[in-house]
């Protein structure tokens, strides 16, 4: 087997956050759906940035969080994303790079700018993004580092970065590659109406075996499996994969296996800021427990905590070291 160099490895988009609080009646004025994610041109990234308030920059990206997150618990990480060596390429690589993640993509010279989401936190915590995909889009098989992937004891894959097929072939690759090397592989399925544009190939992917392991909210499970029944998806789900891990926000998750399903309490929190990352945090606890050797349950644990970790305050990064928290809160990485 190939020597181990990362405990966890993500591939997603490579996009910077630009972050800004709104109230409701900015979103109805520009047309947002309060609470969801959509797509935008170059045009439209302009005239949001042009139009929101005093905003913060960072790197970001669902798996580029997760994989920060994992660092910051202690662990050896790595993430495969694509940049345009441009201006937001540099603060993606300089931020990624300074949280201790290995990035050695290769940045595009030509073609669409850097990905930048637009985040508004309205005060209740809620997060509307609205995404310009630029060059995150032009992932390819040839990016993915053979080396990298076997040495990986967890390869995460972003569901968002299921849309354009050289893309879909990098991801393929890379679980084939993995698999090959006695690795797991893991996907979150990132967003509901990301769920209903390739709910059959999601589907086929968790069946076929191509992952062994994917994170879901409700609304994606539901999505998945078209009921609004919990109790019929979770047992569908239970057939299709060998490890599920279902979030429910403040009522916790949900971790499914052939054998059982264990539920694991949220970590109380005084006051919700910001929810952007959430899901992606209790991803990389999860994953660190997993790749360190943890049960599942208390996997959960380290996920729930980092979780409540980032939802009180702005971002999607951890503002503590998650390795202390964990100690703190008597848990083992």
């Amino acid at each position: 087997m190939t020597a181990l160099r990362y405990d966890v490895l993500g591939i997603g988009n490579a996009i910077v956050d630009v972050i800004a609080r709104a109230e409701d009646d900015f979103l109805v004025a520009h047309g947002m759906r309060k609470g969801g994610m959509a797509l935008i041109d170059e045009d439209r990234a302009e005239a949001v940035y042009a139009a929101m308030g005093p905003a913060v920059e960072i790197s970001g990206g669902s798996a580029a969080n997760t994989i920060v997150g994992a660092a910051s618990f202690g662990v050896r990480a790595a993430f495969v994303g694509k940049v345009r060596n441009d201006g937001l390429g540099g603060v993606f690589a300089h931020d990624i790079r300074a949280a201790k993640v290995a990035f050695d993509t290769q940045p595009a010279e030509g073609g669409p700018a850097t990905a930048r989401c637009f985040i508004m936190v309205t005060p209740d915590g809620e997060r509307t993004m609205n995404t310009y995909l630029g060059a995150a889009q032009d992932l390819h098989p040839f990016d993915i580092d053979r080396d990298a992937v076997a040495g990986a004891a967890i390869t995460y894959l972003e569901g968002y970065l299921w849309d354009p097929e050289n893309a879909k072939n990098a991801f393929l690759k890379a679980a084939e590659i993995a698999h090959a090397a006695g690795r797991t592989v893991a996907l979150t399925l990132s967003d509901a109406f990301c769920v209903d544009r390739w709910r059959d190939e999601f589907l086929h992917l968790m069946r076929s075996g191509t992952v062994d392991l994917v994170f879901a909210n409700e609304a994606e499970l539901h999505s998945l499996y078209q009921t609004a029944d919990l109790d019929a998806a979770l047992a569908q789900l239970r057939q299709d994969v060998k490890l599920a891990a279902v979030t429910r926000s403040e009522k916790g998750c949900l971790v499914v296996s052939r054998e059982e399903t264990t539920a694991v309490h949220a970590v109380p929190v005084d006051r919700v800021v910001d929810t952007t990352g959430a899901g992606d945090l209790f991803a990389a606890g999860f994953l660190v427990g997993l790749a360190r050797g943890r049960a599942n349950a208390e996997a959960a644990r380290l996920g729930a905590l980092a979780a409540a970790e980032i939802i009180q305050h702005l971002g999607a990064r951890p503002e503590t070291s998650l390795a202390e928290l964990a100690r703190d809160n008597g848990l083992s990485v």
